[in-house]
């Protein structure tokens, strides 16, 4: 499947399905929001998607021992609203993480602003990483 064809899937949509693998094998679903990066010279011609969450969550300590995951369009509730795509994911760093959280802020603000100050007080590590087609 071509990249092009693979972020369509995802537009207009404000969640994603991200299946981890575990070290036995079995996958972990979890509706997450995301933000694309478009196709571009900027990113080696290839588009991908952003996605933030704590960074001592499971599906953070599954991403690095395991970079492959599946992605499919969701709502909210991680019911499945397309197809399954294959796909890499690579924790980010530095000016990379930041390029990803301000998408992020910007495509669900004010939401996401808020649980940023709820996660203060708590004083929770967020990891950005990226997702690209396998």
């Amino acid at each position: 499947m071509c990249t092009a064809n693979v972020f369509q899937a995802f537009a207009g949509h404000k969640y994603l399905n991200l299946e981890t693998f575990r070290n036995t094998g079995k996958g972990v679903r979890t509706p997450v929001w995301f933000a694309e990066i478009q196709p571009g010279p900027t990113n080696e011609g290839n588009g991908a998607l952003y996605v933030y969450t704590i960074g001592n969550s499971g599906k953070a300590k599954r991403i690095r021992k395991n970079p492959r995951v599946r992605i499919a369009p969701c709502d909210f509730r991680g019911r499945l609203c397309g197809e399954w795509v294959e796909g890499r994911a690579e924790i980010l760093r530095n000016q990379k993480a930041v390029q990803g959280m301000q998408l992020l802020n910007k495509k669900y603000a004010p939401w996401k602003q808020v649980l940023d100050l709820f996660a203060l007080f708590r004083r929770r590590e967020h990891i950005v990483f990226i997702i690209r087609p396998a």
